[in-house]
């Protein structure tokens, strides 16, 4: 059973989330819109310095093709530049532990999973990357990561404002998202954390003499400046191999509650940013009562599905909730719901071993990223959540025999064609190597000890956790080898950048429409019958998507009892 007694800290983190959302929304309508700030003094000189060092006119609008075109050459630089570093990390300064340099296929893994907002580690962080790199490699893609996220949905949602086929400028976007949103919130956040206990230093290490005799190395660095980015920008990628569960990086319920903040600000604050770019405020309240929805549905039975462990011998004491694999330090409602949150938002930090939550709360967390929408990562969240809405709105028309239309813009053959094609890219990108890792001689076996369902439920969580650009990972798997790590990486790349390019695609195409004037027969979607058709629409799209996958793993556990 849930103990009751931690409730009221749960919804009261959720309320404060929920509170906050419409002011920040507003705040990253006007950074989107050139509007002033008061990072002005500050932010402005910088961004044209930027602006000069990369040789672009920030004030040139770009059609969609461009505007992709930067997005994807800027994230390709960042990372081939990791990649090398990585390659040769060994004998780069700030290594005094020692790190090696990585494999090629590691480092490929590793800077494409930092590059596409995923953070996947097939590494252990302690031992196999330096502190220099950590710095200047990875913790530089935490940053243009999330930036390119926000770029993208703030790209889409210029489609159905504007009407001359351009989309802004896409290196503006980016600068300005570094500097007025990421930058300044990742800064008191790592203030926060630091109050707080969290370790901020450059000491790479600190040697203790225990009692019982000899030296022990305790690894240390900027933990807190990394944990306000990891969270902040839905990275999750941890500073130490526990993660959150590390008592450096996540030691009270206070910074456990400040990160939970900090991983759902952007994400709920976009569907409020988004109906303040398209100047209809009260377009936000089915968008953003869709997510909260799902979300809370779907942490009820998690949190229900945690309670307790019927498997488990009657001997076992589960008065406290079913704490196996979670930490003690914290009780099995924070726990949860910082894991729950994580995966929802796509950030992919961990608190808790995933592969010791019950089969049915595993499902719940595999649904979430199946859904990517509710809340999902920084900024590319809701641009699927919008994916959802052209396809809802284009079947809403047809059930009732009208055009279909969406913010007075028409939605066609090209812009379902796109959706559609981003919808389904997204079970391709699950399937097609979870397949190929179970035909391919030894891949399975090696991996996970050969079939069986809690082994296909780990197989099966690894790549969902890469297509979703998610990060988080169930243990125990033998990932590190060159199929994983290749395999990994070409997963995270299309799950990254295929609903990108069909988000600005669908965005180009509805920028060169002009407005329509609603009809009578026009789909109301500033309505309770929209929230709630748009909800039950995600969610049966994605049970039929998903659920004979889910038959294998975790709910075979279920029926089996295993």
């Amino acid at each position: 059973m849930i103990p009751t007694g931690t409730l009221p800290e749960l919804l009261l983190t959720l309320a404060l989330a929920v509170a906050i959302a419409p002011f920040f929304g507003r705040y990253l309508a006007q950074v989107y819109s050139g509007g002033s700030s008061i990072w002005d003094p500050i932010a402005g000189r910088i961004e044209s310095a930027a602006y000069w060092v990369m040789g672009v006119d920030p004030d040139r609008p770009m059609t969609w093709k461009e505007y992709l075109r930067g997005l994807l050459v800027t994230d390709a630089a960042a990372m081939i530049g990791v990649f090398l570093i990585l390659l040769y990390q060994a004998n780069l300064p700030g290594n005094a532990l020692g790190a090696p340099d990585m494999s090629w296929s590691l480092a490929f893994h590793t800077a494409v999973s930092f590059g596409t907002n995923t953070d996947y580690q097939h590494y252990v962080p302690e031992t196999q990357v330096s502190q220099w790199v950590s710095l200047y490699g990875l913790q530089t893609l935490m940053y243009t990561s999330p930036a390119t996220g926000l770029c993208a949905f703030v790209g889409f949602a210029r489609g159905f404002a504007r009407r001359d086929g351009r989309l802004g400028n896409y290196y503006s976007d980016l600068v300005r998202t570094i500097t007025r949103v990421l930058v300044p919130l990742a800064v008191l956040g790592a203030l926060a954390f630091v109050l707080l206990g969290v370790p901020e230093t450059l000491s790479q290490a600190a040697h203790v003499f225990p009692l019982t005799g000899g030296r022990e190395v305790i690894p240390l660095g900027p933990v807190a400046s990394w944990d306000s980015i990891e969270f902040l920008g839905t990275n999750g990628g941890g500073f130490f191999s526990a993660n959150a569960a590390h008592p450096f990086q996540n030691p009270s319920a206070t910074t456990n509650f400040i990160a939970i903040l900090l991983m759902l600000a952007i994400p709920l604050a976009t569907p409020f940013a988004f109906a303040r770019l398209v100047r209809r405020p009260g377009e936000a309240a089915p968008l953003i009562a869709t997510v909260l929805t799902i979300f809370l549905f779907g942490l009820v039975l998690f949190l229900f599905l945690e309670g307790s462990n019927s498997y488990l011998p009657t001997t076992v004491n589960q008065g406290a909730g079913y704490l196996i694999g979670a930490e003690t330090r914290f009780s099995i409602t924070e726990s949860a719901l910082f894991q729950f949150t994580s995966v929802y938002s796509n950030t992919g930090a961990t608190s808790m071993s995933l592969a010791s939550l019950t089969p049915g709360a595993q499902s719940v967390l595999l649904f979430g990223m199946f859904m990517q929408s509710t809340p999902g990562g920084v900024g590319t969240g809701f641009g699927t959540l919008l994916i959802d809405v052209v396809l809802a709105v284009f079947m809403g028309g047809l059930m009732v025999g009208r055009s279909p239309e969406y913010l007075g813009k028409k939605i066609g053959m090209p812009q379902v064609k796109w959706a559609a094609a981003a919808i389904l890219s997204h079970p391709f990108a699950i399937l097609i190597p979870a397949a190929a890792a179970m035909v391919i001689p030894g891949v399975l076996e090696s991996a996970i000890g050969g079939y069986s369902p809690h082994g296909f439920t780990i197989l099966l969580y690894e790549f969902t956790s890469e297509a979703a650009n998610n990060g988080s990972g169930m243990s125990p798997i033998n990932d590190g080898t060159v199929f994983f790590n290749v395999a990994g990486a070409l997963v995270m790349l299309v799950g990254r950048y295929f609903p990108v390019a069909a988000m600005l695609a669908i965005a180009g195409s509805l920028s060169s429409q002009e407005p329509h004037r609603p009809g009578s027969g026009t789909l109301k979607t500033r309505s309770v019958t929209f929230w709630f058709f748009l909800t039950v629409f995600i969610i049966i799209v994605t049970g039929l998507l998903f659920l004979p996958v889910l038959a294998l793993g975790p709910f075979s556990q279920i029926v089996g009892g295993l």
